[in-house]
């Protein structure tokens, strides 16, 4: 790998969360380190090169595991952290999060230069707050700060999601985001004229990140809160639903999503890799709903449903 142009993310929790942790830093890099020295002890005894082993990993703490990623840096590395912890969040996973730079640049500020205006869809172009942009004829102007949640336009997900609300939300239409993130979702739906937005997340910080983002969009038409995927989230039937989580969330989702809709409410789901595509048309299927779009990037999908 060349200087200045890598990070490492690494990701340390319990041993048990081995598997979670593998599968959500799957999604942002094929490329995986895993330190695991539960079994250490063991293959020891089993063998015969204890004493070439260094003392520093015969030490290591037994009880934790570590996954890392390393992400080039021609993105903003906030993205993929952001991404990791709202995953994390909604598997209840407890995990530290550590960027390690392989060169001695500052990343504090310098991950900036790398995110710029992006279009998404036919109309919307997020453009960071730090960044003069000039909308051309008919371009929609989403600002993004992404803090520390999820969500700047860069990510694939968040990309496709927004490509479909274009199709789904009009002026008379009453939105819903489940896992919100930083509340990018919402703000496009309001932005492309929806009526009313609920934004809905289970981390307080994404939550704060978004009614800030809202705040400077200088749209009043969104609410933000915290909740436990439904839990907590205002009772009544949406036109427009979103959900850019994972796959596993998405079908436990699935089974109750149901009454927040109507015979006409479009539900928009992403965040699923492509792997995990058969399992999301079975729980689809399970839960008396119809494929309408389906669109996919770079080994990602995203899916809008009707009620069958």
């Amino acid at each position: 790998m060349e200087d200045n142009k890598w990070i490492q993310i690494k990701v340390s929790s319990k041993t048990e969360n081995l598997d979670s942790i593998t599968a959500v830093m799957s999604m942002i890099s094929n490329g995986l380190q895993i330190e695991d020295y539960s079994d250490l002890e063991e293959r020891i005894l089993d063998g015969v090169y204890g004493d070439l082993i260094d003392e520093s990993v015969l030490n290591a703490d037994k009880t934790v595991v570590s996954v890392s990623a390393y992400v080039s840096a021609d993105k903003p590395v906030t993205d993929h952290v952001a991404f990791i912890k709202e995953r994390l969040n909604q598997l209840g996973v407890d995990a530290t999060i550590d960027l390690i730079s392989l060169c001695e640049e500052d990343w504090a500020d310098s991950w900036k230069q790398y995110y710029k205006p992006i279009k998404i869809g036919e109309k919307l172009v997020v453009v960071p707050m730090w960044e003069k942009y000039n909308a051309e004829n008919g371009e929609v102007i989403v600002k993004m700060d992404p803090g520390m949640a999820f969500g700047t336009g860069t990510h694939e997900t968040t990309r496709l999601c927004a490509t479909l609300l274009e199709k789904y939300v009009d002026s008379s239409s009453i939105m819903l985001d489940v896992g919100c993130g930083s509340g990018i979702l919402a703000i496009c739906a309001s932005k492309l004229g929806a009526k009313e937005c609920y934004a809905y997340d289970i981390d307080p910080v994404a939550v704060k990140v978004a009614r800030e983002n809202v705040k400077d969009n200088d749209v009043t038409n969104i609410e933000c809160g915290v909740s436990d995927l439904l839990k907590g989230v205002k009772e009544g039937k949406y036109d427009v639903i979103t959900a850019n989580i994972v796959a596993d969330i998405i079908i436990r989702l699935l089974p109750d999503i149901g009454k927040f809709m109507h015979e006409k409410t479009a539900l928009v789901i992403s965040g699923i890799i492509d792997e995990r595509c058969e399992d999301v048309y079975k729980s689809i299927n399970e839960n008396g709903f119809k494929i309408v779009d389906e669109i996919h990037e770079n080994g990602w999908c995203a899916i809008s449903l009707l009620k069958k």
